[in-house]
């Protein structure tokens, strides 16, 4: 399963060009800024993707490998796979992933490069097949192991050499957001030191892990309840091989589940009967080590809190699930850009043709997108940085506002890639365009590592009480500037936010003593809005900060307009709330549709510098007909259709 010689070759070069000069095999990979000239040569561009991405050695450290890597003509559309070959093509590309990095256990230990390669990979990869296969690989499973204590008999060399796959099996078919309830077991066997693994029942079989040998040989990590002499002693992960170059091995069940919409993964039931392990397959660390007297101790006296830290490399894939919904949204919002830009409609006048972009009703709803997607960067960014300085103190702290963003940015994102979608008509519905990959692969993000619902319920659960957020809210400065500044917009949304929370107090307060489920039932609807708004705060502070970072003029002045942009649709569904609170006048909440217009005005002639600042690869970009000046010719389609697969096969998504 090694990757094509002729490739590997070429990616080895991507890792770090030393001379400032391409490899000689991969002379139409990009560096950051070299896209387009007309990119490199402009100031706000510049500036605008530095506050993005970074800038220098750092820039290029986190984001220049995987730019460099989806630059490669191996990553350009194939019309024609079938769902079987993408499956497998996704293996390809996560040897490749593998071949551009220094080292896969560095890869698995740096959140920010994880994070990176999502938001970079989800680009070219609509349906979502590299991004699952690398944060399972990376994230979940060699990241759980090297978060745990080393073992010596443990080699993982064949894990870092992608000489077998790595994936994690935490769900069961029964146990989704509830998985502390797993009914997976694995029994300490005194004789042997070792444990045996087992499905006790069918609603225990592990669900949708890519277990089939589509790829090679595979090994999981496997979430199961240890037992010592018929005493629960809680989930613990397990290291367990699957199958090697002939199959699966004794003991291991797989079945396939059906194929799912543009996510062409191998997704698999897997079930365990009375699988044996051996005493270090146990991965083992403060919250819990089992001594050879078959005696646990643990940091941690909770047996919950034990399962969460086992499984505490669920954070870092929602920061993976965040960095591909905000590079998904840059993408499409540049297609669809483009799109707007040379896509010519008949004007008022006789004989006059006018672009896409140019009617308010186009390009208001693709400028708010792009508001939100600049957003959703700068609150990723913030969060990223949060979560690698956290401490033992403020770890609880840190996951919230991790989980928050996640659910925050994935479900932005999915409203801006079907916005994208309908702005781009008809075209937009072709697969070859991109745009149909990336919204069906969006609805993956908002259940992967937690359903968005259901982590939104725990943290606003959290936030309730929070007297941090009251002290906030209280000394937020009144609404009495410009509707055009930032910091006063900002100031209103504080208030909104304290607004919900005070109502979701009350309702939990008046709900009935001796029932909890009604008493939340009263009290959630509320408590949800307010995590929502806090979530919008978090990125309006990210924002602001941008824009109090951008040197260029002009670049600072887009950015603030936009920043105004975002903080104005925020605040539109509080308007009447704030009005009722007294933090709004009539007249204030009369002018908010003019000063939304007139921002709307000054942006529009600069959509495409700010979907350049975006860097996208030109490779990419040729590839999309929509995005191309000279691509939509029914020629094109055409030709395309002459590549097409068999009848009864269709492409899924972008690749």
């Amino acid at each position: 399963m090694a990757t094509e010689p002729g490739v590997r070759a070429a990616v080895e070069g991507i890792r770090r060009p030393t001379d400032g000069c391409p490899p000689h095999d991969m002379r139409a990979v990009e560096t950051f800024s070299a896209a387009r000239p007309e990119a490199a040569g402009t100031s706000p561009v510049r500036q605008l993707s530095r506050l993005l991405f970074g800038h220098g050695g750092e820039r290029d450290r986190i984001h220049g490998t995987w730019r460099r890597l989806i630059s490669h003509p191996t990553f350009r559309h194939r019309p024609g796979r079938s769902a079987a070959e993408q499956e497998a093509l996704a293996y390809t590309w996560l040897r490749l992933v593998n071949d551009a990095v220094d080292g896969a256990e560095s890869l698995a230990a740096d959140p920010d490069l994880l994070a990176s390669l999502h938001e970079w990979a989800a680009i070219v990869d609509g349906g979502g097949s590299l991004c699952t296969v690398a944060g399972i690989h990376y994230n979940l499973f060699l990241g759980s192991i090297l978060d745990h204590d080393p073992d010596a008999r443990r080699d993982l060399s064949e894990f870092t050499a992608m000489r077998r796959i790595g994936t994690f099996l935490c769900t069961e078919l029964d146990h989704g957001n509830d998985s502390f309830n797993i009914e997976t077991t694995a029994e300490l066997d005194r004789d042997s030191g070792g444990f045996v693994l087992h499905t006790p029942h069918a609603g225990a079989q592990k669900f949708m892990p890519n277990t089939s040998t589509t790829g090679g040989p595979k090994t999981a990590v496997v979430a199961a309840r240890l037992l010592v002499d018929g005493q629960d002693q809680g989930v613990f992960l397990f290291l367990t091989p699957l199958s090697d170059e002939q199959g699966l091995l004794p003991g291991i069940q797989v079945r396939r589940l059906p194929r799912r919409p543009a996510a062409p993964v191998d997704h698999c039931l897997t079930s365990f009967h009375h699988v044996r392990l051996p005493r270090e397959a146990l991965l083992e660390a403060d919250h819990g080590r089992l001594g050879h007297d078959g005696t646990l101790t643990s940091a941690l006296g909770s047996r919950r809190k034990r399962f969460l830290r086992s499984i505490g490399r669920v954070t870092v894939g929602k920061l993976c699930m965040s960095g591909a919904a905000v590079g998904a949204s840059r993408a499409a919002l540049a297609i669809a850009v483009r799109y707007g830009q040379h896509r010519h409609v008949t004007g008022p006048k006789p004989g006059q043709r006018l672009a896409l972009n140019v009617h308010r009703s186009h390009h208001s709803r693709l400028l708010t997108s792009l508001a939100s997607a600049y957003a959703m960067t700068f609150l990723h960014r913030s969060v990223l940085s949060r979560w690698n300085h956290h401490t033992a103190e403020d770890r609880s702290e840190a996951e919230r506002l991790v989980a928050i963003a996640k659910g925050w940015i994935t479900w932005q994102a999915r409203a801006i890639l079907v916005e994208c979608r309908e702005r781009c008509g008809a075209q937009g519905l072709f697969a070859v365009n991109g745009l149909v990959g990336y919204a069906q692969y969006a609805e993956g993000t908002v259940t992967a590592e937690g359903d968005n619902l259901v982590i939104w319920s725990k943290a606003a659960a959290e936030l309730l009480f929070s007297h941090q957020d009251d002290a906030a809210a209280a000394t937020t400065p009144p609404a009495c500037g410009e509707l055009t500044d930032p910091h006063v917009l900002r100031a209103l949304l504080a208030r909104a936010q304290a607004i919900w929370q005070a109502r979701a107090r009350t309702a939990l307060r008046r709900g009935p003593v001796n029932d909890p489920v009604a008493r939340w039932n009263a009290a959630s609807p509320a408590a949800l809005r307010m995590v929502s708004v806090h979530a919008a705060l978090q990125a309006a502070d990210a924002f602001i900060d941008a824009v109090h970072r951008a040197a260029e003029p002009r670049a600072r002045h887009l950015l603030r307009r936009l920043c105004t942009l975002f903080l104005l649709d925020q605040l539109g569904q509080h308007t009447g709330d704030l009005l009722a609170e007294s933090h709004l006048t009539p007249d204030q909440v009369r002018q908010l549709p003019t000063v939304t217009d007139s921002v709307f005005a000054d942006l529009a002639p600069h959509m495409t510098t700010l979907v350049d600042a975006f860097d996208l690869p030109g490779q990419f970009l040729d590839a999309i007909p929509i995005a191309n000046a000279a691509g939509i010719d029914l020629a094109d389609y055409a030709d395309l259709a002459d590549s097409a697969p068999v009848a009864g096969e269709h492409v899924q998504g972008i690749v």
